[in-house]
């Protein structure tokens, strides 16, 4: 009797790399060592990348907006991030919004500060 092992030859399709080979189990899915490792790495990057935008999701469900006023009087002067949320815009579109003139800020050591008067005269 010959010790001979009956080999399946299965025709797959690389996941990684979409090239033709035969497979010898079933349960083959890369046609090369380099490939079945480098769609490992493709999964754990795309796991990695899901957590993070769950996370973010979270964190954007479980945080409160402050109010940028407070109850008893209102600010007088606003920063940049109070004028955003106010607005309901980025933080970004006021930067460009100062850079292109709509709004005069002014500098108060690393802040800048733009008047509520002024904010209220621009939407008028």
């Amino acid at each position: 009797m010959t010790n001979i092992k009956n080999r399946m030859q299965v025709p797959k399709i690389c996941q990684f790399c979409s090239k033709n080979f035969i497979a010898q189990t079933t349960v083959t899915k890369c046609c090369s060592d380099n490939c079945a490792k480098r769609l490992y790495k493709q999964r754990q990057k795309e796991a990695k990348i899901e957590k993070a935008m769950l996370e973010t999701k979270e964190q954007i469900l479980n945080t409160t907006i402050q109010p940028v006023t407070t109850p008893d009087k209102p600010k007088e002067y606003l920063c940049i991030n109070d004028i955003s949320s106010l607005l309901g815009v980025s933080r970004w579109t006021i930067q460009r919004m100062v850079k292109r003139g709509d709004l005069n800020v002014k500098q108060v050591g690393r802040k800048k500060l733009l008047s509520r008067n002024q904010l209220e005269a621009f939407f008028n």
